[in-house]
């Protein structure tokens, strides 16, 4: 019965960190296209995306309909973050195992039917040896069964705007109604990173002994590149090899994602090159930091003289490098302002510019609550903007 009133609960509650697609994956503005060719990749699909701008810089078939394979552990280890971080559940909670998850085909991490076995551990399981057994019980635990947890999948997977994906299980394996897409998993990734920061190094992490067993991360890449740190592998016989990597240089984050290549070999290194365009092409800046007061503006009938005027989720964006210099900002505020305001109450609007041409546009929100000022200081405001509309 607990699984299912935490099912409810999972399905019905607000997320504990807003999922927002406020930023969706787009393509780049072509303003800022490299004169740098990007490399021929050999699959069936690909596309390498900066994680800051949420811009696309290139790709191939990123909405074909693809088979996620273990890509799909994706967004089963999503769902155990998100349950964590509204306490529904802890790391410490042991989870039983059934005899289906135990008997799950395919990679496991070889747990054992009628024990428990911690979340923590599961995770890892699921994370680094990319476990179906692992997916399996913790699919069972948070959905009462895989029917029920691919229902939280499939309602996440529309929050987040993945609008080519339909999921029946929580390991990837395969299923006529069991698909998504490059873009999808693209946007998935992204998603999960910026929600869970702390949570997402369990995806940098090489090797997990379990029962005695010690097995490697299938992310050769994390062994290749230091700044690569996740994120991961993916394989059936339809599918191809498939893997989703992402690194960190200079403060900017490139996602790659490459589906359908015919090798292991061959899916790290066409993911590794395409990281190594991104970061050989484009450099990123950060126009606004999330929350940077862009400007004060004189407040009218309040009980403060300013109110500060912020960009919220601030502004990043790539661009070539060495063509810094033509980056420019317009605002478009009023004057001033009249209390009362609320916390994030939009007041004007932002353009980014590159060359002239506006490549991004945010909304300018007040910083905090500015209430009324008393009686005598508004009639006092009141005379004095009469007075300044009068004589300009």
């Amino acid at each position: 019965m607990r699984k299912y009133i935490l099912l409810f609960a999972l399905l019905c509650a607000a997320p504990a960190v807003a999922e927002s697609q406020e930023l969706p994956l787009q393509p780049l503005p072509a303003v800022l296209e490299s004169v740098l060719p990007a490399p021929v990749v050999d699959a069936d699909s690909w596309l390498l995306a900066d994680f800051g701008s949420g811009w696309i810089i290139g790709g191939a078939n990123m909405e074909a309909r693809i088979e996620p394979a273990s890509l799909t552990k994706l967004m089963t280890g999503y769902l155990v973050f998100d349950a964590l971080a509204r306490g529904e559940i802890s790391r410490q909670d042991e989870v039983p195992v059934s005899e289906k998850a135990w008997r799950t085909g395919g990679s496991k991490m070889f747990i054992r039917v009628g024990t428990r076995v911690s979340i923590e551990n599961l995770l890892r399981g699921l994370i680094i040896q990319s476990g179906n057994d692992a997916a399996v019980a913790l699919a069972e635990h948070l959905g009462g069964n895989e029917a029920g947890f691919a229902a939280l999948m499939n309602q996440t997977a529309a929050r987040l705007g993945m609008n080519d994906s339909h999921f029946v299980n929580s390991s990837g394996l395969p299923h006529p109604q069991h698909y998504s897409s490059a873009l999808d998993m693209t946007i998935l990734t992204r998603a999960l990173i910026h929600r869970f920061p702390r949570d997402y190094r369990l995806y940098s992490e090489q090797e997990f002994t379990y029962n005695g067993i010690t097995q490697r991360n299938r992310n050769s890449l994390l062994k290749r590149d230091p700044s690569v740190d996740g994120i991961k592998t993916g394989y059936t016989e339809k599918a191809g090899y498939c893997l989703i990597g992402t690194a960190a240089r200079d403060g900017m984050r490139l996602i790659a994602t490459v589906i359908g290549a015919p090798s292991m070999q061959a899916r790290a290194d066409q993911v590794h090159a395409l990281l190594q365009y991104g970061y050989a092409a484009y450099r990123s800046r950060e126009v606004y930091a999330a929350g940077a007061t862009v400007k004060e503006l004189p407040l009218w009938f309040g009980q403060a003289a300013q109110a500060r005027v912020v960009v919220p989720g601030g502004i990043q964006i790539i661009h070539p490098k060495g063509d810094a210099a033509q980056l420019s900002g317009k605002l478009a505020l009023p004057a001033s302002l009249d209390a009362p305001l609320q916390t994030g109450q939009t007041v004007g609007r932002i353009e980014v510019q590159f060359d002239g041409v506006t490549v991004r546009d945010a909304a300018l929100q007040t910083d905090a609550d500015y209430p009324p000022g008393a009686w005598g200081s508004r009639l006092v405001d009141w005379f004095k903007r009469m007075v300044f509309q009068l004589t300009h």
